[in-house]
């Protein structure tokens, strides 16, 4: 049996199937990790679990891949596993649909102020109010998605059957049914809800900027389910405080788990603990996807979802 060093946390159930055909190595439960390193570096044959960067992969002389539980990767540097011939895998597809739905539930909390309108009955204040404020409503308005990928494409397809009018910026155009912009401010400029669902990393880092939601206008709504380096949170804050932006439903966040109070006591915000694949069923496809791409590279020296 390989030997996997569990560098983070995993889900219990990824850890049982994964116990079934590998021996497992520990190190996020270790005390002293760097004593665990020294004393199992060289058994260890691939590493799952948390942040992996360059020292840990030097310490670790049979090292060949690295599984990672997630579609995106930005905790691991891809760039030093590639230089270093180590495989780095993901789990991508099992997210779509979870990630896609809780998306399409963040814009319509948002824009039906289902939070408000909760908090409003169940603290007794309806027979006061009478009745609920009037909102806005995600039928007939314009969509721009910030990442046309694999959900995107689940949020786009969602966003239709709530009859939303859906643009799209990213690299290239893809010659689909929707409207492609190359230049993402004209995007925010031409949408009434951006939904960013990038990938994380320096490319993507900030990309929406003050410009970019200043675009969005007062009128406007940022969903962000993707990373929070890709907004400018600094930049968000002074436009939600000022009016200069209508609202936004987060899910990521810039120093997650930190969220600034500021965002927390805002009204026209929406939050979520980064729990976009947050279901059973997905975490337990993402934990057998990584355990199955272990497997087909032990095997066959083929992972199924490799990233370098």
């Amino acid at each position: 049996m390989k030997n996997i060093l569990i560098a983070g946390g995993l889900p219990q159930d990824c850890l049982q199937l994964m116990e079934q055909h590998f021996n497992l190595f520990r190190m996020d439960q270790a005390d002293d990790k760097d004593a665990f390193l020294a004393k199992h570096a060289t058994e260890i044959d691939g590493v799952s679990g948390g942040a992996i960067g360059a020292e840990l992969m030097d310490k670790l002389p049979n090292l060949t891949i690295i599984a990672n539980f997630g579609v995106g990767y930005d905790n691991i540097d891809v760039a030093a596993a590639k230089a270093r011939n180590i495989i780095v895998t993901n789990t991508p597809n099992r997210l779509n649909a979870a990630v896609a739905e809780l998306t399409l539930g963040l814009m319509i909390a948002l824009a039906r102020r289902i939070p408000k309108n909760h908090e409003m009955v169940r603290n007794g204040h309806w027979p006061s109010v009478k009745r609920a404020p009037l909102t806005g409503q995600l039928a007939g308005a314009k969509l721009g998605i910030l990442g046309l990928g694999r959900i995107g494409k689940a949020i786009a397809k969602r966003a239709e059957a709530c009859d939303m009018d859906i643009s799209y910026f990213g690299r290239t155009d893809q010659h689909n049914l929707y409207r492609y912009f190359d230049d993402l401010t004209e995007m925010a400029n031409h949408v009434d809800w951006l939904v960013i669902i990038a990938p994380g990393g320096a490319d993507t880092d900030k990309l929406v900027n003050a410009d970019v939601i200043d675009a969005l206008g007062p009128e406007g709504f940022l969903v962000n389910i993707a990373r929070g380096s890709i907004v400018d949170e600094a930049a968000l804050i002074t436009a939600l405080e000022q009016g200069k932006l209508g609202g936004a439903a987060l899910d990521v966040f810039e120093n997650e788990p930190h969220v600034p109070d500021t965002l927390r006591n805002l009204p026209n915000v929406v939050l979520s603990p980064h729990a976009g694949s947050a279901t059973h069923v997905t975490r337990q496809q993402m934990g057998a996807q990584v355990v199955d791409n272990l497997i087909a590279y032990f095997d066959t020296g083929e992972p199924l979802d490799p990233v370098t």
